[in-house]
């Protein structure tokens, strides 16, 4: 029986954060496409200079200290307090810091717009700190249908203002004011959906206690954004900033599909593993099980989208993008891993382990050092190569100590993956020989995806995959929530 709640409740927790992700994404990408025909690639590079400076605050604000309250077992109303009472000052604190480092700023990328655009887009660290309580409250509950709805109003209400205020003529300002009405959307309706509200009061003895867990996470956290980001500062400093605006949006477009799978596991999963991290059993079958669903999703789609590249962008985003196709060709093979990166770390931390998940993260900074050095001199398109090297090794730096502590390893994964990669050359072969023999793009995008679509999903069937019935399982239940 009690096996039974689990899995309902770790099926339930899955469909709602992938309806939440999903939707999401998907409106998401929507916006970002309108955005993209009236905008100009110069406007999302301007942004993309300060997305370091927003992520590292908006990492220290946080701290892990969410997580760390996550991970618990027992906790307590002044637990929720503290972290209340921390995001607020944090996030006072890191946009005084940004609205002083503005000018200095503006002068590194000889960009004077930064300055006040640097001031107005800090708000939003205002804006999620307000919320992260309650966003860490319906996490532990898997009330993942509240946070889908909060994110939901959020992108309707962001991708709304951000439009208009492009058609009328705000240029990068437009991108501004998608991100603040959006936070603010999503921000309140976390507070009409959370029953929680904030006492102020704080505990020493508490923070201290979720810190501790938390500390390993930040550093990770940091390192993560950094790596994350660090492109985007050489690309805006030493390249036009069209450049690194081509840049994010071949990263946007690989990071739509890879993100939403990798944050639709690890939000939905993260709990669950936590729960049954005293039970080795449950914990393996769990893990491994997501192993294995993420690279069915993941290894056919990435490669399909670096299949059809040329549509994607001319159709979607107009001819004044094509200089995107080259590297979204690229960046989508440095996506391949990164659901199955971050769920071997991901057990790390649900076990309790973040001081291992640190030490893990950190022992591969001299390789991402190494191809930086190699590649910021080469190009754009040189610097994606080098990422796609390293992140296949990172995968296998994950996935050793979970091979070494649960034995499941990255041998035994790459194992369970070799039927989905024999598919997916199957699918490979079907999608060249469509663009092979038509030039109309739009044939070589829907003809192409479907029928590469179809192999794949024909020789999975036919190499009696179970990962076809859990998709088809979940997505029934997606439509049904959706109310299809």
């Amino acid at each position: 029986m009690q096996n039974d709640s689990l899995k309902s409740t770790a099926t339930k927790g899955i469909v709602w954060s992938a309806v939440d992700k999903f939707t999401v994404q998907l409106g998401q990408f929507v916006v970002s496409i309108l955005l993209a025909r009236i905008l100009l690639p110069e406007d999302f590079g301007l942004i993309g200079m300060l997305s370091i400076f927003i992520a590292l605050s908006q990492t220290f604000i946080e701290s892990g200290l969410g997580s760390g309250l996550i991970q618990r077992q027992e906790r307590f109303e002044i637990d929720f307090s503290t972290l209340f009472v921390f995001n607020l000052v944090s996030s006072s604190f890191f946009y005084l810091i940004l609205f002083f480092a503005a000018p200095f700023i503006s002068a590194f990328f000889e960009q004077p717009q930064l300055t006040q655009l640097v001031r107005v887009l800090g708000l939003t660290l205002f804006l999620n700190a307000f919320s992260i309580v309650q966003r860490t409250k319906l996490t532990i509950a898997i009330d993942f249908k509240s946070i889908a709805k909060s994110n939901v109003v959020g992108v309707i209400t962001g991708g709304l203002f951000g439009v208009l205020a492009a058609i009328n003529g705000y240029g990068v300002w437009s991108l501004v004011i998608q991100m603040l009405t959006g936070s603010f959307a999503s921000s309140l309706s976390l507070w009409l959906l959370s029953k929680w509200r904030p006492s102020f009061s704080f505990s020493n003895k508490s923070f201290e206690s979720l810190f501790s867990y938390g500390s390993k996470l930040l550093i990770a956290g940091l390192y993560a954004q950094i790596l994350n980001n660090v492109y985007n500062i050489f690309i805006g400093k030493f390249y036009p900033t069209a450049s690194l605006g081509y840049y994010n949006r071949a990263k946007n477009f690989a990071d739509i599909s890879a993100g939403v799978i990798t944050s639709v596991l690890l939000q939905a999963t993260f709990p669950i593993l936590a729960s049954v991290q005293h039970n080795k059993e449950k914990l393996v079958s769990i893990y491994s099980r997501t192993i294995r669903m993420s690279a069915f999703i993941i290894i056919p789609i990435m490669t399909l989208i670096a299949l059809l590249a040329k549509p994607i962008v001319i159709l979607l985003l107009t001819e004044k993008w094509i200089s995107v196709i080259p590297l979204l060709q690229w960046i989508v093979f440095s996506r391949v891993f990164m659901p199955m990166s971050a769920i071997n770390l991901n057990l790390l931390n649900a076990v309790g382990r973040s001081d291992l998940y640190l030490k893990v993260d950190l022992s591969k900074l001299p390789f991402t050092i190494l191809a930086m050095a190699i590649t910021i001199p080469l190009g754009v398109k040189a610097m994606i190569i080098g990422h796609v090297v390293t992140s296949a090794l990172f995968f296998l730096i994950n996935a050793y100590l979970p091979g070494k502590f649960y034995g499941y390893g990255a041998i035994a994964q790459l194992k369970d993956m070799l039927p989905i990669i024999v598919a997916t050359i199957g699918m490979t072969i079907s999608v060249v020989m469509v663009t092979y023999f038509t030039d109309n793009l739009w044939s070589q995008l829907f003809v192409g995806g479907l029928l590469g679509s179809v192999i794949y999903l024909l020789i999975c069937r036919l190499l009696k995959l179970d990962e076809i019935t859990e998709v088809r399982s979940l997505l029934f239940k997606v439509f049904y929530k959706l109310g299809f």
